[in-house]
């Protein structure tokens, strides 16, 4: 039969070096699907995806395999995301009941997972329904005894406990940098700015600290002096801003959320906060002051509508009927609406 194939190749396939590599291994070469994955957006910047696909595809060579298929996962925790929430595993997996390859390889066993009550019982399900499991740093993943299972489970146990001591490290970290007063990285509030005072990262690049945007401390000045001392709701502020030509950052107009947002954000009276640890005050951060703050925030909680039943203030500061949604009840402390009748 080789013979035979032998004489009707040249002429059946000519330009298809694939081909012929099949041929002359005897048409068994097995067909690969490379998972790559990174967690974090800043590994994807560090070209760590690159990395593993070199490293995969060197080795699915050495061994005389074809890769047929790439999956890459930018930015998903394996730690977090569970499997059935990630899009590449899904696919993976039902072609692997499709059979539509041999071989599943990854550069370590935890660009699969980090779950130890998950991931452990994937890769057994892959290695059931026929599918091997490699890792170009640790081999093949084989189920062939009961200590084989006892290692495969211990493997991504260890990995779980891994992601959260990595997890721990982050948030102290982050902790760290929030009670010395320090950019924590992220968006920049409106009303600020980063400059670079000299405080490098571990990498040795610069990085920048919040300094007062004194255009935009402005702004932040004249939406908290409307909502506190001129009775304006956030939408009013809204319009107004708009009348007098300030728009945010990306253009256009302010919207609601964006008003409520900067209404709610400690680091106006220079305080620092995230993940419920905040700094001291810091002075130089200052652009409202304590009193106005405060008194924003019970504004905005008795205008919410969780407080409906011991509301005292208007919901409503704009309106075409006399003391519209100004007064009150002063048997039961309701507010005044006003009907109309056609």
């Amino acid at each position: 039969m080789k013979v035979f194939q032998a004489f009707l190749h040249p002429y059946l396939c000519l330009r298809c070096q694939l081909c012929q590599t099949k041929l002359e291994r005897g048409g068994n070469m097995k067909r690969v699907y490379c998972l790559y994955r990174v967690s974090t957006m800043g590994q994807v910047e560090k070209d760590d995806i690159p990395m593993q696909r070199t490293a995969c595809r060197e080795f699915a060579e050495s061994k005389g395999w074809e890769v047929t298929e790439e999956f890459v996962e930018k930015g998903v925790s394996g730690f977090k995301t569970s499997a059935d929430n990630r899009e590449a595993m899904q696919k993976i997996k039902k072609d692997a009941v499709l059979r539509k390859f041999d071989i599943l390889l990854v550069f370590m066993f935890d660009r699969l997972g980090r779950r130890d009550d998950e991931t452990p019982f994937i890769v057994e399900w892959f290695v059931k329904n026929g599918i091997g499991v490699w890792s170009v740093i640790e081999g093949e993943q084989r189920f062939e005894s009961h200590v084989d299972k006892l290692m495969n489970y211990i493997r991504f146990w260890q990995a779980q406990g891994e992601s959260e001591k990595t997890s721990i490290r982050v948030k102290t970290a982050h902790a760290q940098l929030i009670k010395a007063g320090h950019f924590r990285g992220g968006s920049v509030p409106f009303g600020y700015s980063l400059e670079h005072r000299g405080r490098m990262n571990k990498r040795g690049a610069p990085v920048g600290d919040y300094v007062i945007n004194e255009q935009e401390g402005v702004v932040v000045r004249i939406i908290f002096d409307r909502y506190v001392n001129h009775g304006y709701g956030t939408q009013r502020i809204c319009s107004y801003l708009a009348e007098i030509g300030i728009s945010p950052r990306s253009g256009g107009r302010f919207v609601n959320t964006s008003i409520q947002n900067i209404l709610k954000r400690k680091l106006y009276i220079g305080i620092l906060s995230a993940g419920g640890v905040q700094s001291d005050v810091i002075p130089d951060l200052c652009i409202i002051q304590p009193g106005i703050f405060e008194r924003a925030r019970e504004l905005l909680l008795e205008r919410s509508a969780g407080y409906a039943e011991r509301r005292r203030i208007p919901m409503n500061t704009k309106g075409y009927a006399l003391l519209s949604g100004n007064i009150f009840c002063g048997h039961c402390g309701a507010r005044l609406t006003l009907t109309t009748n056609i």
